[in-house]
């Protein structure tokens, strides 16, 4: 009996042991979470205060689990390549999309190789949200309980998607499913949705400190995206950061804001950053090769599997991926299959997206800018030092303007394979233009300040469509022969309600009608036929033209 009872002393002290024993990372991280302050202002907004880079990073991840760790979540399910053990077989072709472009493998050596102190930064974005999850035991991940340092490796770029995204995840089905064919129908359907669209972006304005009352320059940051989209933040370190504005959920880096010299904002670009190549394909032995130029050269093949959710449980589908140097083989463009290339440098994108935010002036900015990393998105610049700038495009491949790279170019001709990349100053670039300000609203370049903007026979056909929206034809008219800005008048002018394009389309649908009217149309027509072309909350007309813009164009 004694016996009995020793024994269960000892097991009872053991567990009290054990209890009192934390894990070595739990110990790590409670003493990193030591060096951090956040203060959430009456916005809500938090204030991060780290006394390294890393330990802001830290805070960083934290913070945004605290203001929707679904979103942090959701976005690595999707990056990584497991979105379908969530939601299931549908979305097996977006997990494959990803593999095709980076092996879990890969991500894990990328993060090894990084630099050491983008390796620490690495660290803190997966030790800021795993002590989250270890102080909030009642929230439960959809799949990821633990995240691992290597993740930010598949989510670079500051656009959630990115360039990825504009790879069709149909293509891939095609590819695998349909004899390696997009049906017809299916194929001009998604011609004519990429031809329709205009790019879903930002408007960016930048004013010259000889143009505003205080004689510094302004900028004016105005992203398109839902109210939850991105993060508002403030980040600061006692290595120099100290940067303020929006930050895409999961990621560790302001992507678009200012600091104390510096502001910088993105806007979707209109350069060719993207090239699909046809590969001629030959059999021999079982093996595979493509023809390039005058040799033969093997096919990278590989297996990927992928899991995906059946009820509730877990099924597996394994995927033969090929690849080319051009890239992954992803669909087939007029009987042949396609290589898609695009930027792939994880590493050096990250360390792009993480310097741009701690940069002084022009100088440094502008080294930044020579990574050339930076591939969905084009940048508007203010800094203390007086100056404005816009960079059309980064990330530029160099090609031969005789083929029409906006259609599948012939890969076994070496002639079309990109020639490295454009400098930053072969790029579209304007700096400190005489008329004391940029504007780009995802529209073309060659507007953006006016009768100093870039000239279109300066540049290759590539690095932009000379393409006007009616957002850049509303900034000019705001902008064009004014001066004397203050914030607040630059706020007005953000927030100005005349819609242009509506004084274009609605004349038409008025004079349709007049030539042949219609009774029950007849009061909604009178009330465009009156209006200004400017929005309000209490604006009937507005709702109505809203109506007839998007059910006709």
């Amino acid at each position: 009996m004694n016996r009995i009872i020793y024994l269960l002393v000892f097991v009872l002290i053991m567990a009290c042991k054990a209890e009192n024993t934390k894990a070595p990372e739990v110990e790590k991280w409670e003493a990193q979470a030591a060096n951090i302050e956040i203060i959430r202002d009456d916005y809500g907004v938090p204030h991060i205060y780290g006394k390294t880079d890393a330990d802001a990073v830290f805070g960083l991840l934290y913070a945004q689990c605290e203001d929707d760790f679904n979103r942090v979540e959701q976005n690595y399910i999707w990056a990584i390549g497991r979105l379908a053990e969530v939601e299931g077989e549908e979305a097996l072709y977006s997990d494959l999309r990803a593999k095709l472009f980076m092996s879990e493998e890969e991500a894990k050596a990328n993060y090894e190789k990084s630099p050491a102190w983008l390796k620490k930064l690495c660290d803190a974005f997966a030790d800021g949200v795993n002590y989250y999850l270890y102080t909030h035991p009642e929230v439960k991940p959809k799949l990821l309980t633990h995240f691992e340092p290597w993740m930010p490796m598949y989510f670079s770029e500051g656009s959630i998607g990115g360039d990825i995204e504009r790879i069709s995840t149909k293509k891939i089905a095609a590819f695998y499913e349909s004899d390696m064919a997009l049906p017809e129908m299916e194929q001009l359907q998604l011609k004519k949705e990429k031809e329709a669209e205009e790019p879903q972006g930002s408007n960016g304005i930048a004013i010259s400190g000889k143009l505003t009352q205080s004689g510094n320059s302004m900028l004016l940051i105005n992203p398109h995206t839902s109210f939850y989209f991105r993060g508002e933040v403030h980040v600061v370190s006692e290595e120099g950061l100290n940067a303020y504005g929006a930050v895409t959920w999961g990621q560790f880096f302001v992507y678009q804001g200012f600091n104390e010299k510096t502001g910088w904002m993105h806007t979707s670009t209109y350069t060719d950053v993207m090239d699909e190549f046809k590969e001629t394909i030959v059999k021999n032995d079982e093996n595979l090769f493509y023809q390039y130029g005058e040799e033969l050269r093997e096919v990278k093949s590989d297996e990927i599997s992928l899991k995906y959710l059946v009820g509730d449980q877990l099924k597996e589908k394994t995927y033969p991926a090929y690849r080319t140097h051009h890239g992954p083989i992803t669909h087939v463009a007029d009987g042949q299959w396609t290589a898609s290339a695009m930027m792939w440098e994880p590493i050096k994108a990250l360390e792009q997206s993480f310097i741009r935010t701690k940069q002084s002036g022009y100088k440094g900015f502008r080294e930044m800018m020579d990574i050339r990393t930076n591939s969905s998105n084009n940048t508007v610049y203010a800094d203390a030092e007086g100056n404005i700038a816009y960079f059309h495009g980064n990330f530029v491949p160099k090609r031969d303007v005789t083929f029409n790279y906006e259609e599948p170019v012939d890969g076994s001709n070496p002639k079309t394979d990109w020639q490295g990349l454009h400098t930053v100053d072969e790029n579209i670039l304007v700096m400190n233009p005489e008329n004391g300000w940029i504007q780009n609203c995802n529209s073309t370049p060659y507007t953006s300040a006016l009768n100093f903007s870039p000239k279109k026979e300066d540049y290759p056909n590539y690095m932009s469509k000379d393409q006007e929206n009616f957002r850049g034809v509303h900034a000019i008219e705001l902008l064009t022969d004014r001066k004397g800005y203050t914030i607040d008048s630059l706020i007005q002018l953000a927030h100005d309600p005349y819609l242009p394009a509506f004084k274009a389309l609605i004349p038409g649908l008025v004079k349709a009608y007049d030539a042949s009217p219609k009774e029950e149309l007849k009061e909604a027509i009178e009330v465009i036929r009156n209006w200004d072309y400017k929005t309000s909350k209490e604006s009937v007309a507005m709702t109505l033209a809203h109506f007839y813009g998007t059910l006709c164009y």
